[in-house]
């Protein structure tokens, strides 16, 4: 049996994964989609919201929440509006030649 003290952390795991080129080249593409998920995914539960009631606030089909949940697709720009609109949080991208990402409001 494995001893507690041998497990490895997430971040453990997470720095292996990075460590391969395939999967660090994925990470850097889908970073906007993460952190967009990770805002409405937020926003949601703050508001205890289902998908499908953050879906008709947003004027969405409910697959389609779960699609921005899931984080595995980029928005687009008129998507990014709608959550603007529809739940009233703003998004600042920035892009830059190294990176492209979600910052937080200032």
């Amino acid at each position: 049996m494995t001893k507690l003290s041998q497990l490895r952390t997430a971040d453990d795991l997470r720095r292996e994964d990075l460590a391969d080129d395939q999967v660090n080249a994925e990470h850097i593409r889908t970073a906007l989609a993460r952190a967009v998920a990770m805002r409405v995914l937020a926003y949601r539960v703050e508001h205890g919201l289902s998908q499908t009631a953050l879906a008709r606030q947003l004027d969405m089909q409910q697959p389609a929440v779960a699609r921005l949940e899931a984080g595995d697709h980029e928005p687009t720009f008129s998507t990014l509006e709608r959550l603007a609109r529809g739940l009233g949080i703003e998004f600042h991208i920035d892009i830059t030649p190294e990176s492209s990402g979600l910052r937080e409001s200032a």
